[in-house]
């Protein structure tokens, strides 16, 4: 056999493989299976992205040749190699229960066996109301505007950066936060000490949204069908970004609030590890603190369990589990 006949057999099975790792049919097939059960498209990109890594790791193998063993290895990697969070396991994990069970229509035994991660009791990070105010005071422009949101609302930073023109009313003082965590709305408070400066920054939006119409351009991405259904809408101002980004037809990108809130938490010296959701924690944290009902703060954050509201009782601003120490007595 010669050398180029003996390459023809890898080289053939390296193609056939890689024709089934980006087998545009698989991954067509989890995205409508997703969309089918009205996903986020966040929770879309992540889930590909799972399949596409497992797929990857194993030797570009088409996951129906895959099975149980296949799956541990994969996570067994994450865990001990890559050294990931045990949510971030999980949720690969849960990419891949999605593919068999939903998408291959797998009905195994092994799926019901998969074993899931076990998740970590951590109390969440909490600035006080200084340090909130020293953090928020080292940003400045749009971004200093957000992260008065984010901690004056309790929102996550993708549901304040997904707020459309019509979520905002001044009238009744109310935000309404559209397709958040589990596709649920919700609606929080507008904090009168933003709606000044909110006002201004709509109104600058508006001017730059006339002169995008008056050039041809001034549309921006709907959410499901809306499209199909009111053919002009995506031009109209209620359904404008609270906070264009640099192609208005989309929201600021996340990122620029990350960059800009760690620069001030550095430049304000505090020693915490804070990042943008730290904010929502503060918020609910503050409102206990405050005296609010903790289901009335369990409502403005949107968990659907109560436990997950009750970790801020753990962080209130009076030592461990509100106790004074007997060397206070001395």
């Amino acid at each position: 056999m010669t050398l180029a006949g003996a390459r023809v057999g890898p080289v053939l099975r390296d193609a056939r493989a890689s024709r089934e790792t980006h087998d545009p049919k698989l991954l067509t097939r989890v995205r409508a299976a997703l969309r089918l059960r009205h996903y986020s498209r966040r929770t879309e990109q992540v889930y590909v992205r799972w399949i596409q890594l497992f797929i990857k790791f194993h030797g570009l193998r088409h996951p129906s040749q895959l099975g149980s063993a296949e799956v541990s290895a994969f996570l067994t990697n994450l865990a001990v190699a890559r050294r990931v969070s045990a949510s971030t396991q999980n949720q690969a994990l849960a990419a891949l229960l999605f593919l068999y069970g939903e998408v291959l229509g797998s009905k195994v035994a092994w799926i019901a066996d998969l074993v899931r991660a076990k998740q970590p009791h951590r109390v969440p990070i909490v600035l006080t109301r200084d340090e909130v105010r020293s953090v928020l005071g080292c940003m400045r422009g749009v971004t200093q505007l957000v992260a008065r949101l984010l901690y004056g609302t309790g929102m996550r930073l993708l549901e304040g950066l997904q707020l459309r023109v019509k979520d905002v009313d001044f009238g009744l003082n109310e935000i309404t936060i559209r397709g958040g965590k589990g596709e649920r709305d919700r609606v929080t408070m507008l904090p009168e000490s933003l709606k000044p400066v909110l006002r201004v920054h709509l109104e600058g939006v508006r001017r730059l949204h006339t002169m995008a119409l008056a050039a041809g351009a001034g549309a921006v991405e709907l959410p499901g069908a809306l499209a199909g259904k009111y053919p002009a809408a995506h031009r109209e101002w209620v359904w404008q970004w609270v906070f264009p980004g640099r192609d208005p037809r989309h929201h600021l990108h996340p990122t620029a609030i990350q960059r800009a809130f760690r620069d001030a938490v550095r430049a304000s010296g505090i020693a915490k590890a804070a990042h943008c959701h730290t904010l929502r924690h503060s918020f609910a944290t503050h409102l206990l603190e405050s005296g609010y009902d903790i289901r009335t703060v369990q409502e403005l954050l949107g968990h659907r369990d109560l436990r997950t509201t009750m970790i801020y009782t753990h962080v209130l601003n009076r030592g461990g589990l509100g106790v004074r120490s007997p060397a206070d007595a001395l």
